[in-house]
């Protein structure tokens, strides 16, 4: 069994210590309460969600996952063709914002679900993510990601999601090339996403910015309170937790 991630907490110097996780949700087709037990035992601070809820009552789907797993929506879903952003009510949110990308004729829309927010004194950008199928697109949805992060204004980013491609693909190496890959820079737990009856690639990420210390990242087998036949109900993805160091504002 892996050695148990740190809690949340504020430290002594005034950085703050978060869980993060990123899930593909698969639109809420699958079990609902084996996802929000999945999402409860990792007791994270941010959700980057993606394939969130579309259509008929898409804010009340998301709004009820939230409150199972005892968090409240951020942003995106919908309005973000997808991605979405959840948190604890321990995050101060300074603001949020929905990003639609440029559509491609005969391929999904994507989009990004962004927030600032902040726990203590530690300020931190977010960005949900759900890159394209198609390589081309893949790629360049990666450099208006880097584009999105620098342009929230704030020290410290962190990036998640399904990136539809394995770490050596263009788009992936484009990313880590400027972020930290958090599996690789401190792996913890398990390491392959997809699928939960046939764990064999790594397609979803955490992403962290310069300056925030990764504590571990990883799929969180053996975490206490999951269960290998909740992750096999909830969705077809498993979840990517990391608990990450951010540095408090000057």
């Amino acid at each position: 069994m892996a050695t148990p991630l740190p809690n949340s907490r504020t430290n002594p110097d005034g950085s703050a210590t978060i869980r993060v996780l990123s899930y593909n949700i698969r639109s809420m087709r699958d079990d609902t309460a084996a996802l929000a037990r999945v999402i409860t035992a990792c007791a994270p601070d941010l959700v980057l969600v993606q394939e969130a809820p579309r259509f008929f009552r898409w804010r009340k789907k998301l709004a009820r996952l939230a409150a199972a797993s005892g968090l409240v929506t951020l942003s995106g879903g919908a309005t973000a063709s997808g991605p979405a952003l959840l948190c604890s009510l321990r995050t101060t949110v300074e603001r949020t914002e929905d990003v639609l990308l440029p559509l491609t004729p005969g391929l999904h829309r994507r989009g990004f679900a962004t927030a600032v927010v902040r726990f203590g004194r530690a300020r931190l950008g977010v960005l949900s993510c759900h890159l394209s199928l198609q390589k081309d697109e893949r790629y360049e949805q990666g450099g208006l990601l880097l584009d999105r992060l620098a342009g929230l204004g704030v020290r410290h980013v962190v990036a998640g999601g399904d990136l539809n491609e394995r770490p050596n693909g263009r788009a992936f190496r484009r990313l880590a090339g400027e972020l930290q890959d958090c599996w690789a820079t401190t792996p913890w737990g398990g390491e392959y996403s997809s699928t939960p009856t046939d764990p064999h690639q790594r397609i979803d990420a955490i992403l962290a910015g310069p300056g925030i210390e990764v504590l571990g990242c990883g799929v969180p087998l053996d975490h206490p309170g999951i269960t290998d036949e909740d992750l096999r109900a909830a969705t077809d993805h498993l979840p990517v937790l990391a608990a990450l160091r951010v540095p408090a504002e000057p």
